[in-house]
């Protein structure tokens, strides 16, 4: 990065300050992070620079604090965003201090510390706070009732479509960013004993682009298919046996004709919907990722092991998919009696 030998005015102070921040979204590009993720952390920067009032490279870790209480307090965001935006500015400095701490120092005799430091990082913000799901008999009730309410639905096609999607993030829980760009071609019923999903706009590590994986259409999910391709699908307009057409479609139309794709935001409203009218003791509690939760222990408790589900949720870890399955309070009870009645078993084996 060429630099003058000193700073005069405000304007390359203003220059410099823009440099650095191109440098490190550059790297982030040949990282290969994706550019909504880019875009993204360049927006908390800046964010943070017009709260900060001076230059970038004269933070201290009190105006870190300041400006993550002003996020909680003042604009009352959630706290998994502020954990999102103290973790890009925490790489961005850490950025500077390896790449350009010399060059800034030689320029504005400031030395660049970290102002995120362990005293005011945020933790997970699931740290502490398990979503424990549903239980099985109450997630029954909420989609028993909703499927039986379709036939008299003021708005059916809307209707079946958010019952579907949210019976997909119940039985093989897809994303809810997966599910809306799924199109119909992407339904591979030639794939497996069930027939596959092909999720191509899965989550990356880090911001690393999608990751693409096929998800077999276990737990009746390919009856659930078949229902929504043969009933209802059609229903929404004549682009459905377009391949490329979208598989969950809004009730709008594009000036072509052609449906357009349902949008996250309807589709939760969907649930909570339904929630709030079957299952009202989890209203504003039961969201799509709780469903995700539902699905790993449900699967679990049916008997699929730990890698399985991994690879059917998506994760790249097998410690992320811990923290998904939440199993009955007698579980260790029941392993410990199995295990016992396997031991008994071989040692009866080996004395006959």
């Amino acid at each position: 990065m060429a630099s003058p030998r000193r700073l005069v005015g405000a304007q390359q102070v203003e220059d410099f300050e823009q440099e650095l921040v191109d440098q490190y979204l550059l790297a982030s590009v040949g990282a290969g992070m994706a550019d909504c993720t880019v875009a993204d952390d360049r927006a908390v920067i800046f964010e943070f620079v017009r709260f900060l009032g001076r230059p970038v490279w004269t933070t201290q870790p009190e105006d870190a604090d300041r400006f993550l209480a002003h996020l909680r307090r003042d604009r009352k965001l959630a706290g998994s965003t502020v954990q999102k935006k103290a973790w890009t500015l925490a790489q961005f400095f850490d950025f500077l201090i390896a790449r350009y701490q010399g060059d800034i120092h030689a320029l504005t005799e400031y030395v660049v510390c970290q102002p995120i430091d362990d005293f005011n990082r945020p933790a997970k913000t699931e740290y502490g706070a398990p979503r424990v799901p549903p239980a099985d008999a109450e997630i029954e009730a909420l989609f028993g009732a909703w499927r039986d309410s379709l036939p008299d639905a003021r708005k059916y096609l809307i209707a079946a479509r958010d019952y579907f999607a949210a019976s997909l993030w119940r039985r093989v829980r897809l994303r809810i960013t997966e599910s809306v760009r799924l199109d119909i071609r992407d339904w591979r019923p030639d794939l497996g004993e069930y027939g596959k999903l092909h999720i191509r706009f899965g989550k990356g590590s880090r911001g690393r682009g999608p990751k693409t994986r096929l998800v077999p259409a276990i737990n009746s999910v390919d009856a659930l298919i078949t229902w929504w391709l043969t009933d209802v699908r059609h229903q929404f307009g004549d682009d459905w046996s377009d391949p490329d057409a979208p598989l969950m479609p809004s009730e709008r139309h594009d000036p072509q004709g052609r449906c357009r794709r349902v949008g996250d935001n309807a589709l939760r409203r969907g649930l909570a919907g339904a929630v709030e009218k079957y299952l009202p003791t989890w209203s504003g509690r039961l969201t799509p990722h709780g469903l995700r939760h539902y699905c790993a222990s449900s699967l679990y408790a049916r008997g699929m092991d730990l890698k399985a589900i991994q690879e059917v949720l998506g994760h790249d870890w097998l410690s992320t998919t811990t923290r998904y399955v939440h199993v009955h309070a007698d579980h260790i009870e029941n392993s410990w009696a199995a295990a016992n009645q396997r031991v008994s078993a071989r040692l009866g084996q080996a004395k006959g």
